[in-house]
């Protein structure tokens, strides 16, 4: 009888939990996100509490990866920690939901972000273990898929909802319930390595020890997220442009449409740039979709004033934020080994942490100080050189 050879499956229960932790888990959190600045305002305090609270959060996440990244390495079992990071955040959505205070809220959001900052090595690893090498960006682009999908319902599910006579807090506590599902996704689906064995290390032998071919990826991520400003300065941008045509109201309107159109986008690229990475080389995969964010910068800064051709470099700047992460993703699941995998992920998440950083400040006050086309001219040209870098890198490799 002739021998049947059976492709190797990546879509999995590990995959598809995995998946839907990160479906449910962004619906939830999104969903606080919308709510927070109306519950802020309702408690006395508005700009500045949510200027520190998120500045305080996204600090502690950062922190709390590298720290988990080294933790989920040194575990036999990683599963846990990633349930127990999922769990913690559904007990922090309480704690926001039942907040009098701005300190309360504080404590939540930061609860909720370090264990984020924790389970989140931890879970890239148990899903860049659960397939083969061959379909790493496969795997990636669909927990990316899945995890925007929810940052596309949340905000569109608390609309609807407000407007049927629902509170906010009311919102806030029925949160809890996606996060707890997500916890459900990880403990009945998600499956453990089999006779994984980790490798004790110091924390910062741990990441010293990294392959050499990560460390020299890493500088050229880091310059391009120095560039990466937040999307969400993309509504101002689109509000402040179409002002004159539309009036303020309907450019403020038609901005958050805009938003909507970008995240959407985003959601839709991700498997698209996981199949691709799976047949292509990823570091020139990746290049390509960093020149599409340093062409969407510089695009901004050339100025676009109307509905039509923002639209487009909304869709753009979707489109290569889900092509950017997916890559990274998998480019470091495939060039880090299995047994550091988490410290891999732990060094991408600081660095593009600080990226963030960077990007945001740097953008946001060369736009107050010289205006919006010198902020988005820089930030093209940070994209620009990440991008010919990691370039110029990918083919002295080939030469080697």
């Amino acid at each position: 009888m002739p021998v049947l050879h059976r492709r190797p499956r990546w879509f999995n229960a590990t995959v598809l939990g995995i998946g839907l932790a990160s479906l449910f888990s962004d619906l939830s959190h999104e969903t606080v996100t919308a709510l927070l600045p109306g519950l802020l305002a309702t408690l006395g305090v508005a700009a500045a509490a949510l200027g520190t609270i998120e500045g305080v959060a996204d600090g502690l996440s950062s922190v709390a990866k590298l720290y988990g990244g080294w933790w989920t390495d040194q575990l036999r079992r990683r599963k846990p920690l990633c349930a127990a990071g999922y769990g913690v955040m559904a007990a922090a959505t309480l704690v926001i939901a039942a907040a009098g205070h701005w300190v309360m809220v504080l404590a939540g959001r930061a609860l909720a972000w370090i264990a984020r900052g924790l389970r989140t090595p931890a879970r890239k690893a148990l899903l860049a273990e659960a397939v083969p090498t061959t379909f790493l960006g496969r795997a990636f682009g669909f927990e990316r898929m899945m995890d925007t999908l929810g940052a596309v319902l949340a905000p569109l599910a608390t609309l609807y909802l407000l407007r049927q006579g629902f509170s906010a807090r009311e919102l806030l506590y029925g949160a809890t319930v996606p996060a707890l599902l997500a916890v459900l996704a990880i403990v009945f689906l998600v499956r453990e390595t089999p006779r994984r064995e980790p490798q004790a290390r110091p924390l910062t032998a741990s990441y010293r020890t990294l392959p050499a071919p990560y460390w020299r990826l890493l500088p050229w991520i880091g310059v391009f997220g120095a560039g990466d400003f937040a999307h969400s300065l993309l509504i101002l941008y689109a509000t402040v442009s179409l002002a004159a045509e539309l009036g303020p109201s309907a450019a403020a309107s038609t901005a958050v449409a805009l938003y909507a159109l970008h995240n959407v986008c985003y959601a839709a690229s991700t498997y698209p740039a996981g199949y691709l990475a799976d047949r292509c080389n990823k570091r020139a995969l990746l290049a390509g979709g960093y020149a599409f964010g340093a062409a969407f910068a510089l695009l901004l800064a050339a100025g676009v004033a109307s509905v039509t051709p923002l639209a487009v470099v909304f869709a753009l700047g979707g489109i290569y934020v889900g092509v950017e992460e997916t890559l990274e993703d998998s480019l470091t699941a495939e060039i880090v080994p299995a047994p550091q995998r988490g410290a891999g992920f732990g060094a991408l998440a600081i660095v593009n942490g600080a990226g963030d950083l960077i990007s945001s400040v740097l953008t946001g006050w060369l736009w107050a100080l010289a205006g919006p086309r010198v902020a988005f001219l820089a930030a093209g040209l940070l994209m620009a050189s990440g991008a010919i870098g990691l370039a110029l890198q990918n083919s002295a490799a080939k030469t080697r």
